[in-house]
């Protein structure tokens, strides 16, 4: 499956251009899922900070052909027979940020993680914890769901991310921070300020107007 993963989102021409080459279409060509579920893991958000997610301006509003929402707490109890032919006939799964740990739970309990190899025609865009859960790990810095068993994650890519660097209002996301998570989390990481993303296709390339970082390259 192509990946976008973002720390901000489709922030700037650069990464929405990349976001139309993964595609391989038009952003007004393609169909699209919009996917809240990681921030009913986290403390700081909400019903409001969902609806505006939805709502714009953000991912949904980029001019898709069409939006939906696929909630993932709500999958276990419908059948597949409904939901998965949904996810089938997107061009694109756009998966909002929050708590990645509560995300990587809900993936699992819903059966979309056991679906997303046979997604080969789909782009998967993730903002923040959206973009974190398709890593190994997200270090216990990011672990907000009370609930999690630990923080590790999906592993479909092998390198971690940490999000919002240099964030103006959360001075734990500086550059010293992001070293720091780094010499812990073990493997390949970037840090990533929110004009930045990290493309993954036939290659792993990351599209930047912004500051970023690379750790533990091997």
């Amino acid at each position: 499956m192509r990946m976008l993963l973002t720390s901000g989102g489709v922030t700037n021409p650069t990464i929405n251009a990349a976001l139309v080459s993964l595609l391989g279409k038009p952003i007004a060509d393609a169909d699209a899922l919009f996917i809240p579920t990681a921030q009913w893991g986290q403390p700081a958000c909400s019903p409001a900070s969902v609806m505006r997610s939805i709502a714009g301006p953000g991912l949904g509003d980029l001019g898709w052909k069409s939006v939906g929402v696929l909630e993932l707490t709500a999958l276990s109890s419908i059948d597949r027979g409904r939901w998965v032919p949904w996810v089938r006939a997107a061009d694109v799964l756009l998966v909002d940020g929050g708590e990645a740990t509560y995300l990587c739970h809900w993936m699992k309990e819903s059966g979309l993680a056991e679906l997303l190899p046979s997604l080969e025609d789909a782009v998967w865009v993730g903002v923040s914890a959206g973009s974190m859960v398709m890593t190994p790990r997200i270090g216990p810095e990011f672990v907000d769901w009370d609930r999690s068993p630990g923080d590790e994650t999906l592993g479909l890519v092998e390198f971690s991310i940490f999000p919002h660097l240099d964030y103006p209002d959360w001075p734990d996301n500086s550059l010293d921070s992001a070293r720091r998570w780094a010499t812990k989390i073990g493997g390949p990481a970037y840090a990533i300020d929110d004009q930045t993303a990290i493309s993954v296709g036939d290659a792993i390339e990351v599209i930047s107007e912004g500051h970023w970082e690379q750790f533990n390259s091997r």
